[in-house]
C-alpha cells in the first residue's frame, strides 16, 4: 500500500523538531550530545536538511501510470509548509555557524 502525502509529511516531522530546537537552543539543545562541537551540530542538522529536502522532492513519474509515489511537490498542505520552513531555518542556522 502506498504512503500518502500526509504519511510521509509526518515521517519527517522529528527533522522539523530537531531543526527548530537546534535553532532556539543551540548547543544546549537536549538533540545536541554533550560535548559535541559546532561543526557536529551543523553535521546534524545537515542531515536533517537533507532529508526534509529530499521528502519535499517527492512526485510520481508522469510517465508510469503504476507510480503510487505521493506527489508531495505538488501537494498543498500546512504540513508541508513547516517542512519548507525548517529546511530553510536549518540552513539559515548552518550559514550562521
Amino acid at each position: 500500500m502506498a504512503q500518502t502525502v500526509t504519511e510521509c509529511l509526518l515521517a519527517g516531522t522529528d527533522s522539523v523538531t530537531l531543526i527548530d530546537d537546534i535553532n532556539t537552543n543551540g548547543s544546549s539543545s537536549e538533540r545536541v550530545e554533550e560535548g559535541a562541537t559546532q561543526a557536529e551540530i551543523n553535521e546534524v542538522v545537515q542531515r536533517n536538511v537533507d532529508h526534509l529536502s529530499t521528502i519535499l522532492l517527492y512526485a510520481p513519474d508522469a510517465e508510469d501510470a503504476r507510480d503510487d509515489t505521493p506527489d508531495i511537490a505538488g501537494a498543498a498542505s500546512n504540513l508541508k509548509t513547516t517542512h519548507v520552513a525548517a529546511v530553510t531555518t536549518g540552513t539559515d542556522y548552518i550559514a550562521a555557524n
